[in-house]
């Protein structure tokens, strides 16, 4: 494995970051999860514009213009000589003092990887994922916008703990006030009577580059898409469940805490968008080959 490290491609084992780097001291960075497909980096241009807009929040100055980060990314997977890919973007604030202040870290640390990742069995694809209510609830935006991308993802993994301990690979986190947000990791989507619902930005989600397409395509299919607020007992009496995200692309849910979900069986209207997706990815990106 080749990694990239500020203006380097250098072995796994040579690519360290400093432990006084403040992305590993206090989480102070911001990150992407892309991925490749047939040499296609899935909206990559979606995705690195997240990246800048999640640091200029944080208030972090990446060193590189965003054309020469696209061209990290695209030379990282090149350098794997990989067709399909997880691709990881990590911009923290850099080497410091044990201080919190931001203004003693001399330059923000880059680092690219591109590996393989399987985040769920094939057969969940297929059967679907059973899935729980988590009872760790989701950060407040207005402490911190979730459309920041940060390191600190704590919140996720003890609600992460939460679901190895239940037996099941995923499960939802709601809002302070008891509203379906996401999962620890995807964005989440249900069908009610033919139309397609998810939660609204506002309730502090991560407006994931994955949910967009979904909404895209299915608008594109004709398909009324709401965004609009829900609860478990709505989630309980959908006709379909589903969550996407980067890593898990589109992947069925058809039971909650234990509920089925519509028939327990993936449903058309994933099925249809899934496909869709499919069709999208083998396109609708940066080329990682030059022909």
């Amino acid at each position: 494995m080749i990694v990239y490290l500020d203006g380097q491609y250098l072995p796994r084992e040579q690519a360290v970051v400093s432990v006084f780097d403040h992305g590993f001291l206090y989480g102070d960075g911001v990150f992407e999860g892309i991925r490749s497909y047939g040499g296609v980096v899935f909206r990559l241009k979606e995705h690195l514009v997240r990246l800048y807009e999640s640091a200029k929040t944080v208030g972090l100055a990446i060193p590189i213009s965003l054309a020469e980060m696209e061209e990290v990314v695209l030379e990282t997977v090149r350098r794997n000589k990989l067709q399909d890919a997880y691709i990881r973007l990590v911009v923290s604030r850099g080497a410091g003092d044990l201080g919190l202040d931001p203004r003693n870290c001399a330059k923000p640390t880059i680092v690219c990887i591109a590996a393989s990742i399987n985040l769920y069995p094939r057969a969940m694809y297929e059967n679907g994922l059973e899935v729980i209510i988590t009872s760790t609830r989701k950060n407040r935006p207005d402490v911190l916008s979730p459309r920041v991308k940060s390191l600190n993802y704590l919140s996720n993994i003890m609600a992460k703990q939460e679901l190895a301990l239940a037996g099941v690979l995923e499960g939802i986190v709601l809002t302070a006030d008891g509203y379906v947000a996401e999962a620890t990791a995807d964005n989440v989507f249900m069908v009610k009577n033919g139309k397609l619902y998810t939660p609204p930005k506002f309730l502090g989600i991560l407006e994931g580059v994955t949910r967009n397409a979904v909404m895209d395509l299915a608008k594109q299919a004709g398909i009324e898409v709401r965004e609009e607020v829900f609860t478990a007992h709505d989630l309980y009496n959908a006709d379909e469940a589903f969550f996407s995200g980067t890593a898990a692309e589109l992947i069925p849910v058809v039971k909650v805490d234990g509920r089925t979900i519509g028939d327990g069986k993936p449903g058309p209207l994933y099925k249809q968008l899934m496909e869709a997706f499919r069709a999208l990815t083998k396109w609708d990106g940066a080329k990682v080959y030059k022909e």
